[in-house]
């Protein structure tokens, strides 16, 4: 592909997004939290220079972030030097006008073991902290904001919106 071609690839939905109708913000945003509730995995991706990473991991939604406990792992190579992330909750696809999912562009913040955030964290997820505090080495806590969610549900589509809506924050 040339320069040109990788460019108006890159371009394509912004275009086509010009044309669709959009989804009313408050209603979009309900949306979207009623999908991410009722999922709880996603694929994580972290990368800086030429090492790029993307982990299934479990999340929690809450308060305007997803949380995640993890005992490390080679994501954390990316967010020592880069906090920017992508992650990506989707369903099985079945067949063409059934694709839903999301992309979410974040930020990660790695929570402090056992601070008051860590501790609300794992009360929200019903994890006892003594049996964190049991561990030889302590979980770790990312909170990842989101930035922006591009989302794509079919069935926007059969109510006269375009497929793919977009949330900034």
């Amino acid at each position: 592909m040339t320069h040109e071609e990788y460019q108006k690839a890159a371009e394509y939905w912004k275009t086509k997004n010009k044309t669709g109708a959009a989804v009313e913000k408050d209603r979009l945003r309900e949306r979207m939290e009623e999908y991410i509730n009722a999922n709880n995995t996603c694929a994580l991706a972290t990368g800086t220079g030429d090492f790029v990473r993307c982990t299934p991991i479990e999340y929690a939604w809450h308060d305007q972030a997803f949380w995640m406990f993890t005992e490390g792992g080679e994501k954390f190579l990316a967010l020592e030097k880069n906090r920017n992330v992508c992650l990506a909750i989707y369903d099985k696809y079945s067949g063409f006008g059934t694709v839903k999912g999301m992309q979410v562009s974040g930020t990660a913040e790695i929570i402090e073991p056992f601070s008051a955030e860590y501790i609300a964290a794992a009360a929200f997820k019903k994890i006892p902290v003594e049996a964190l505090k049991k561990l030889p080495e302590p979980m770790h806590l990312l909170k990842i904001k989101p930035v922006r969610i591009d989302y794509l549900d079919s069935e926007l589509k059969k109510q006269g919106f375009s497929s793919r809506q977009q949330l900034v924050f």
